[in-house]
């Protein structure tokens, strides 16, 4: 059944096409990414889709019989109501029920015969369940305090509730609705996101979604879409399928470029060669040769983003942070942190939201004081900060005169300099985009403008707070390969654990209350330890269950000589040589699945039954050593 369908659709602003005349269809079931650059129109096709806004030709429909549920970057809360009001606002039978329920029970009415009537409805909705679900979603969000007004919350609160407001929405329609989400992942912790990741996996849910997050694709989505060139592109796998068949068809279509070329080239030589005064044989030849210079005059396909820049020397001092305290009140941020920075260090701070990672950022770079501690920078250390601020900008002026402001020419790593336009350029802003407003920008173009002008100092040291919000797939393959190439220190808050997993190799994880630890590796491997123990603990916790006598219920009794100590029979001897061949075996198989669990190629699902399988593994090597114990004690007897 066909959820919803795009015929023909184009669109443009101003001069910029985003894209002619595409087709496309969305069946039941189907969990679709869209991928396009920033800019390119992925939120345009979405708010199309949804009704909220208008295309230059062609249709957008939808199904009589669904639903359309849609998470928007930009949400439209009443701020003077609280956020229960505000996320139970649909108008729906069961909500309105399970609200008034609510509303019922807290006013402490003793009126029976309302409750009677309150509980019937609620029955014959079958709300009971919404309700559960509703608490679930809630609590996995992180979202309390339902009574406090939605103007005195953070934006990342805000897209939670509006998260948790398009999740519940989905269940009031039992699957038969399409669930359109722009970036859905942005402001969630990683535990959040796998929570999410799980959810949308296992619900029965039409998809829709924008999303830069690579790991979350590929668990959650079974089609990508990709806008590219004004066209769509359909693919039916994961993201590095999706990968394979883009180099396959840019292969194709630049071979087919340079032919259109060579062939442009003669029948330019042609066309001088012509008089004035053409036959009509000729006329035809004419047509073919504007189609021809229409096509081997566009520009290279799939231009990147190239992030190639001087980075200043870094001496041997770079940040030392002394003995640091800070708390805000009775919440600790930092409880006597102590840490020297070395030279080439990519370390990823990792925990909860809320528990100090961007407080640590600004306390790191000076911009905030400790409650008590020391923070020393090198005198040669320069550092870039990447904030989730956003762009930041006095007065509305063109994007080229942006740039201007700070320099006119700027070096480059291979020591030469270029013009303000062709850095521009190398950020993939064209000649067009370069005189856009800066208020004109997507929010992914403000980011990579944004990057661009930390860039120009020239830093040693990154500080990137959440640096993949908003930004698209290829401009984040691109950002990778510079930040794999920096030879300065790379500080990094994220959310994106395949950004994560790739660029770092030590971790700060805030545990909370104060306390950070350290941990060396990326995240992948971290939650791999944590998962091992977790499951030790649940055996452990398991074995403690078991029935054990009562110390009280010990009865001493009188201790006998010990028995005169046994020869090793032919069975223990093959059991011994059995064990002997096991051990090692288990071993192997132990560090097999531990290096498939870092490589951070497999699938959620799959890291919990590897990391099941090694608590595993762990148990029967510590049974199978002491039983060897055992055995080889009688062997020497």
């Amino acid at each position: 059944m066909h959820y919803a369908s795009i015929e023909n659709l184009t669109k443009s602003f101003g001069v910029r096409k985003l894209f002619s005349n595409i087709t496309f269809h969305i069946t039941e079931g189907d969990k679709i990414a869209l991928i396009a650059r920033n800019g390119f129109g992925k939120s345009t096709l979405l708010h199309i889709l949804a009704g909220k806004d208008t295309a230059d030709s062609g249709t957008s429909w939808i199904h009589k019989d669904i639903q359309l549920v849609m998470l928007h970057q930009e949400n439209d809360f009443d701020g003077e109501k609280s956020i229960w009001d505000n996320i139970l606002s649909m108008d729906n039978e069961v909500v309105k029920v399970v609200k008034e329920y609510e509303e019922f029970v807290e006013s402490g009415s003793e009126d029976t015969d309302k409750l009677q009537d309150l509980l019937t409805r609620i029955d014959e909705l079958e709300a009971w369940n919404f309700e559960n679900q509703l608490q679930q979603i809630l609590t996995k969000l992180n979202i309390h305090h339902l009574h406090q007004s939605v103007k005195s919350l953070s934006g990342g609160q805000k897209k939670r509730i509006a998260l948790a407001q398009a999740l519940i929405e989905t269940q009031l329609y039992h699957g038969k609705c399409l669930l359109i989400m722009d970036e859905p992942t942005n402001h969630l912790d990683v535990g959040m996101i796998e929570w999410l990741e799980d959810y949308l996996s296992a619900q029965k849910i039409t998809l829709l979604m924008v999303t830069h997050d690579r790991y979350f694709l590929d668990q959650v989505c079974n089609e990508i879409i990709e806008i590219d060139n004004e066209q769509v592109y359909i693919h039916k796998g994961d993201y590095d399928y999706f990968l394979s068949q883009k180099a396959h068809r840019i292969e194709v279509q630049s071979s087919e470029l340079q032919k259109d070329k060579n062939i442009y080239r003669k029948e330019l030589e042609w066309m001088r060669k012509q008089p004035k005064a053409r036959t009509t044989k000729s006329k035809s030849r004419q047509d073919a040769f504007t189609e021809v210079e229409s096509r081997a005059k566009q520009k290279d396909l799939d231009s990147e983003v190239q992030l190639q820049v001087k980075m200043t020397r870094l001496g041997g001092k770079i940040l030392e942070m002394k003995k640091v305290y800070k708390s805000y009140g009775e919440k600790k941020i930092m409880t006597g942190f102590d840490y020297t920075f070395k030279r080439g260090e990519r370390i990823g701070i990792v925990g909860k939201n809320g528990v100090g990672k961007s407080t640590f950022l600004q306390i790191a770079l000076q911009y905030m004081l400790p409650d008590s501690g020391k923070v020393n920078h090198g005198e040669t250390v320069v550092f870039g900060h990447f904030s989730q601020d956003g762009l930041q900008y006095k007065e509305d002026k063109r994007v080229i005169e942006y740039v201007k402001d700070h320099a006119d020419f700027f070096p480059m790593a291979d020591g030469t300099k270029i013009g303000a336009s062709k850095f521009l350029e190398r950020f993939a802003f064209t000649s067009e985009q370069q005189y856009t407003y800066l208020s004109k920008l997507s929010g992914g173009e403000k980011r990579r403008l944004q990057l661009l002008s930390i860039l120009f100092k020239n830093p040693n040291f990154l500080v990137l707070d959440e640096p993949t919000n908003d930004l698209d797939l290829q401009t984040l393959q691109i950002l990778e390969e510079f930040l794999l190439e920096f030879q300065g220190c790379i500080l990094l808050v994220s959310h994106d654990r395949y950004f994560m997993d790739k660029l770092v190799d030590h971790l700060f994880v805030f545990e909370g209350d104060g306390v950070i630890s350290t941990f060396p590796g990326n995240y992948t491997q971290y939650r791999l330890k944590e998962m091992i123990e977790q499951q030790l603990q649940r055996q452990q916790s398991n074995t403690k269950n078991t029935t054990v006598p009562n110390k009280t219920e010990i009865i001493p009794v009188e201790t006998s000589p010990a028995p005169k100590a046994e020869k090793m029979t032919y069975k223990e001897k093959t059991e011994m040589d059995s064990i002997e061949k096991e051990i090692p075996q288990l071993e192997k198989e132990k560090k097999d699945l531990e290096e498939k669990m870092s490589l951070g190629s497999i699938s959620y699902d799959e890291l919990q039954l590897a990391a099941t399988r090694i608590g595993t593994i762990l148990s029967l090597l510590e049974a199978k050593e002491i039983r060897w114990l055992e055995l080889s004690e009688k062997k020497n007897v």
